[in-house]
């Protein structure tokens, strides 16, 4: 990777696929030039992935480029037009404070998008300054990285540069930019906005770009676009599933943040459940519970009906029976979503087999949670290493009877108990990000500029199912606190 003058190269190896849509869809647009970006995050593994030159990366001509003050080689810097349900409703949005550089072109022939998110406005701003500050940038690193370590499907975050400046929000902040790295930013969103305001052959340009770029293997089915449909329902049920095992909570489910890959995306209000409780709402301005932890599941497939709604002129030419066959696809997305979730809490308890009672035996469980306000991630991780100490839950006479159930369930299986708990482990992780140890990595680098306890925490995340010492103490809960806890949109 070395220049014959001597110099590094720095592995960029971009395409730009996305410019070759029809124009409707982006607004070409270079980012806003910053005064002093700074390096504060570089992830060394991710950037070894996309063949990318970490030492160059790293240098003043690599933070350039993270801040938008450079555009590297190959990129062709966009902004892209989507619209979205918002709670409900219905708008037009596109990418407001973010730039498309291009699509990496990994050693493995992978293509990811490069987006800077904080790099100032664009026509689709709406006002806003395009900028971001340094805490909601940071959030998202830490959460997308904890989710991948967790093995969710997400966007993953390559770097966090400061830009020197403040933003301007209820105080004045600094400012930052992340640089996110996504198999797409394809969303529900941005189908939405080809039905509403592009022409049938937008739409099916749309379709057929999404087809070649996530599923190839669907590009020869006779009837592709319902293929489409029936692929997207199927990533998204599994990957709902996944978020409701582990107690994430995405907080602002709307269809421009529901991703057509099936990657988590856009980390503004989310965080991860203490006292397992279905109505939990941790984001300030859901303040109908719309996207509860609970309600997860069934507005996924809310925001699958709207893709589905767009779909239509291409799945039947007759009105009437495209909504049907949508109808009838969009009905199949509980049964796969129960079908995974019940799957993910058998391995939960070690259940290895199926038995029809299993369902009660994990519904029983959770009820038994509810009511004792128990701690959803403590409660799996002393069933998997049978410590039954530091929960309320564990005392009661319910729980005993309860306990007695499951033993005989595991004891009915051909495989061992050691292998149960080798399952267990495998599924339930000894720690999460945890909402009063990101808050607390948080204020230790914007108020402090002291990284070193993000990086600790960001460290035994890596690995949330070793079940090591160092992790117990982020194992441990939060001080009672009269005020519920609260996240806020990064905008």
């Amino acid at each position: 990777m070395t220049k014959s003058n001597g110099t590094l190269e720095p592995g960029w190896n971009l395409d730009n696929s996305y410019t070759r849509l029809p124009e409707t869809f982006f607004s070409s647009q270079n980012p806003n030039p910053v005064s002093a970006p700074k390096l504060i995050v570089f992830n060394h593994q991710l950037a070894t992935s996309l063949g990318l030159n970490e030492k160059e990366l790293q240098s003043d001509v690599g933070v350039d480029i993270f801040a938008g003050n450079k555009i590297p080689p190959g990129a062709s810097p966009i902004a892209q037009a989507y619209a979205g349900h918002q709670f409900g409703h219905f708008t037009m949005l596109g990418d407001g404070r973010a730039i498309l550089l291009g699509e990496q072109i990994t050693p493995e022939k992978q293509r990811v998008d490069i987006q800077l998110k904080g790099s100032g406005r664009t026509p689709y701003s709406r006002g806003g300054d395009g900028r971001a500050s340094i805490g909601p940038m940071l959030r998202e690193h830490i959460m997308s990285e904890a989710m991948h370590a967790l093995g969710i499907p997400t966007t993953r975050s390559l770097a966090v540069v400061t830009t020197g400046e403040q933003v301007i929000r209820e105080t004045d902040l600094p400012g930052a930019i992340l640089t996110r790295v996504a198999a797409s930013h394809l969303r529900v969103g941005t189908f939405e906005y080809a039905a509403k305001w592009g022409e049938e052959e937008d739409v099916k340009a749309l379709v057929d770009y999404t087809i070649n770029r996530h599923y190839p293997e669907i590009e020869a089915n006779q009837d592709r676009y319902l293929s489409l449909l029936q692929e997207v329902i199927k990533r998204q049920a599994e990957l709902i599933a996944k978020w409701q095992l582990v107690g994430f909570i995405h907080g602002v489910m709307n269809t421009d943040n529901m991703t057509i890959s099936g990657e988590t995306i856009d980390y503004g209000p989310c965080a991860f459940m203490d006292e397992y409780d279905p109505a939990t709402v941790f984001s300030s301005i859901d303040r109908q519970g719309r996207y509860a932890y609970g309600n997860q599941p069934p507005i996924g497939g809310w925001n699958l009906a709207r893709f589905a709604e767009t779909l239509l002129p291409l799945l039947d030419e007759n009105q009437d029976k495209a909504v049907e066959i949508a109808q009838d696809e969009i009905k199949n997305y509980m049964e796969l979503y129960h079908a995974h979730w019940l799957a993910g809490m058998r391995a939960k308890l070690g259940i290895f087999n199926e038995e029809k009672e299993d369902e009660i035996l994990v519904k029983n469980l959770l009820n038994m949670m509810h009511t004792n306000q128990s701690d959803y991630t403590n409660t799996f991780r002393a069933l998997t290493l049978e410590k039954y100490e530091g929960l309320d839950l564990f005392g009661t006479s319910e729980f005993k009877k309860w306990e007695e159930k499951w033993l005989a369930r595991i004891d009915k299986q051909k495989e061992s108990k050691r292998e149960s708990q080798e399952l267990m482990k495998s599924v339930n992780p000894a720690i999460i990000p945890r909402n009063h140890r990101v808050e607390e990595a948080l204020e230790a680098a914007v108020e402090g500029g002291d990284y070193r306890v993000m990086e600790k925490l960001l460290h035994a995340l890596s690995k949330p199912f070793a079940y090591s010492s160092e992790q117990d103490d982020y194992a441990k809960l939060p001080q009672p606190s009269n005020r519920p806890y609260q996240t806020f949109c990064g905008t």
